[in-house]
């Protein structure tokens, strides 16, 4: 525990007043006018005063060089400017005031154990006060197409509606890998080594700016060739509105409530070159599994490499993903479509295991979503093969398996799967489901691979086939492209995205990208190859563009909507019957229920939210510390997360840097018994390019660690 403490109280007593200023004289801080502040050695407290008075609900946030990474930790003032940043390592720190309706106030040097009074700098004007607001207020002033431009009645291709523009320009588009509203965003990059160069005009520019860097393929794919190049003219007259002074349509609230409760915490990892997708902590149905233990993130396309935070020594360490087969190839061998003003003409994603997710078991293994190989399936996994699975459903081809680090010996164990995956999630037997597979839904069975070392046998895979003719067993089926036959079941195709085992029935559910988007169930029965049998419910106005889905502990699943929404499918609402030859997607709207998620929408299009979530995320087990089956999503234009709490939205917003982008995270319980120090969630910065965070280049992704505390003071 901690053996210093001081008492600090504003009060006129003139003994009282002396003993404060002794010891605030002792531990080299100043002294406060403000009410009770208590810090202990390793706290640094005060007040934030402004010309206006104390400062409630803005941030103060310290960040320190001296550890063996870059390391920040912020909080929020209470009602009264009051503030405590808790346990920081020992250093010395940068402490700066950051608010809605400042600017950053001058940094001022301090070290943990000083009683520390801070002056808040009011905005000079709106413009100066808008540039720390979060993305979704600079990208909601962006012009969405009125919907009598559609359905070929304009510019725009005529299979596109003005919803599936929307899903384009947000969550399963644009937006899937970019906070689009930062800085860097909504303004061209100048000072760069590589600039774009001179164009006739902004539609022209912003052509070539799509085509920069690594993921110029891709984005260039999403513009010109789905939706026809359409947005070009509405980028266009974004970022000119904004180079003339154009400010949002809508101010953020400071926080308040419980908002006032959370502290952040983020550490530099990895390089300045390359994205980490997502990271992992502890094992989702065990959260207290590696207490207080390194965190392992993952790198996708970028390298291949598996960074190594221990939160306890602020140290990072590299691992390098190695393949099986030297011959596998790079995920992204076609290079940058155009030069990147940062990088030119380089070559940065250079992954051949293009590691995208990761998962603890129980003994304290990570599992990750990564290839080991090319794409060529092995024999068992193809026609003609006595696989079980395969004689149910051959698999030619995939490209990306499984692997295992052990973290006790750093032994990486290569797994080679039939079935492509993307997500991970064991069930409560310890068989790892997964996403990515496409046509077919694929799990592993850890208990049978620990005790044969068989992968192959360790395996399965099944196709997803719907109960057409309801009888309530799986039989000769009719494929995706033809009628429903009532005499038969119907195979469909609807590769999952997310999956998620219910803890409710041990139904397995997955999330489908189709627009508008749909969840399937899985109910494996006994012999999943030959008896799994699939249900589907699709996403019904006023939602679509479904993306990252999790599941409660009673089968409620929980998705990111492109429409803004967090949306929840419960299937103990369906009033008609979940098989049968009508049971084909549409059956059971009143299942589910939509949650506007908080910050500005885009003008003339309704009500709406113009935030882009990216993944969300049930709290089965209250890790962070709102309660069991909290449902939360990444925030991604807010920079931030966001839970819903008693029909409440809690935003968990990382005010430094400005930028940050999760692509998922994970919760973790260090010590049961330790209050709100003990508990936490994780997550990183996914953003495709760090670089474009508010420090600009030579930034590094952050793992970041959100805790609640009991209120804005607690040490």
């Amino acid at each position: 525990m901690r053996t210093a403490k001081l008492l600090y109280l504003g009060v006129a007593a003139v003994g009282i007043a002396a003993l404060i200023v002794a010891c605030a004289a002792q531990m080299g801080g100043e002294q406060s006018t403000g009410a009770a502040v208590r810090i202990d050695d390793d706290d640094i407290g005060g007040v934030v005063t402004s010309a206006k008075g104390p400062e409630a609900g803005v941030w103060v946030i310290a960040e320190t060089t001296d550890l063996p990474t870059r390391f920040s930790r912020s909080v929020v003032t209470d009602d009264q400017g009051r503030y405590v940043v808790p346990d920081l390592p020992k250093a010395n720190y940068d402490i700066w005031v950051r608010g809605y309706g400042l600017v950053d106030s001058p940094k001022v040097k301090a070290a943990p154990g000083k009683i520390l009074d801070l002056k808040a700098v009011v905005a000079p004007n709106e413009a100066a006060a808008a540039q720390y607001y979060p993305s979704i207020y600079w990208y909601s002033m962006m012009k969405i197409p009125d919907k009598s431009e559609f359905g070929g009645k304009g510019k725009i291709p005529e299979k596109l509606t003005q919803n599936e523009y929307l899903n384009l320009m947000k969550s399963n588009g644009c937006a899937n890998c970019h906070a689009i509203g930062n800085r860097s965003m909504r303004t061209f990059p100048t000072n760069v080594p590589f600039p774009f160069g001179k164009f006739a005009n902004s539609e022209e520019l912003w052509f070539r700016r799509i085509q920069s860097g690594q993921g110029g393929v891709p984005m260039f794919a999403t513009v010109v060739k789905e939706m026809g190049g359409a947005p070009f003219r509405y980028l266009a007259d974004w970022t000119e509105r904004i180079a003339k002074g154009e400010l949002p349509h809508a101010k953020p609230p400071r926080p308040k409530g419980v908002e006032r409760n959370i502290v952040v915490t983020t550490w530099d990892w990895l390089d300045e070159k390359h994205y980490l997708h997502d990271l992992i902590a502890s094992d989702r149905r065990f959260p207290t599994v590696n207490a207080y233990g390194p965190v392992y993130g993952s790198t996708e396309l970028s390298v291949d490499v598996i960074p190594i935070l221990d939160p306890k020594t602020n140290k990072v360490t590299d691992f390098k993903t190695p393949v099986r087969d030297a011959d596998t190839p790079m995920s992204m061998e076609e290079g940058p479509m155009q030069p990147s003003p940062y990088w030119g003409k380089e070559h940065v994603w250079t992954s051949k295991a293009n590691n995208h997710n990761g998962m603890f078991d129980r003994k304290g293994r990570v599992w990750f979503a990564a290839a080991v190989r090319g794409p060529n399936n092995p024999a068992f996994c193809k026609k003609g093969s006595d696989h079980p699975s395969a004689k149910a459903f051959p698999v030619e081809r995939t490209n990306r398996h499984l692997s295992m680090l052990d973290p006790k010996t750093m032994k990486y164990t290569f797994i080679d799967t039939c079935f492509g995956t993307h997500h991970l999630q064991f069930d409560a037997n310890d068989v790892l489901w997964t996403s990515g597979g496409g046509q077919v839904v694929g799990w592993f069975d850890m208990k049978k691979f620990d005790e044969t070392g068989d992968a192959a046998k360790a395996q399965g895979w099944t196709p997803m086939i719907l109960d057409t003719n309801g009888n309530g067993k799986r039989d000769p089926y009719v494929e995706p492209n033809q009628p429903v036959d009532p005499t038969k079941d119907k195979r469909i195709s609807a590769g999952f995205y997310a999956v998620m085992p219910s803890p409710a029935d041990g139904s397995v559910w997955g999330s489908v990208r189709t627009f508008p988007g749909a969840v399937v169930r899985i109910a494996p029965g006994s012999n999943p190859s030959e008896t799994a049998l699939a249900e589907i419910y699709n996403v019904p106005p006023p939602g679509f563009g479904i993306r990252g889905a999790d599941i409660d502990k009673q089968g409620v699943v929980w998705a990111s909507l492109a429409s803004g929404h967090l949306a929840s499918f419960d299937r103990r609402k369906c009033k008609g019957p979940l098989n049968g030859p009508k049971a084909t997607g549409d059956h059971c709207p009143e299942g589910w229920s939509f949650y506007k998620y908080p910050g500005p929408g885009f003008q003339g299009i309704g009500d709406n939210s113009a935030e882009s979530s990216y993944y969300s995320w049930v709290d089965q087990h209250n890790t962070f510390g709102l309660g069991d089956d909290v449902p939360m999503s990444t925030a991604n234009l807010y920079n931030g997360l966001v839970a819903l709490k008693d029909g409440k939205m809690i935003l968990l917003r990382v005010p430094y840097p400005l930028g940050f982008y999760a692509k998922g995270f994970d919760g973790r319980i260090d010590d049961p018994k330790a209050g709100w120090k003990g508990r936490g969630l994780w997550s990183s910065s996914g953003d495709r390019a760090p670089w474009l965070m508010e420090n600009g280049k030579g930034s590094k992704p952050l793992a970041v660690h959100f805790q609640l505390r009991p209120d804005p003071l607690a040490k």
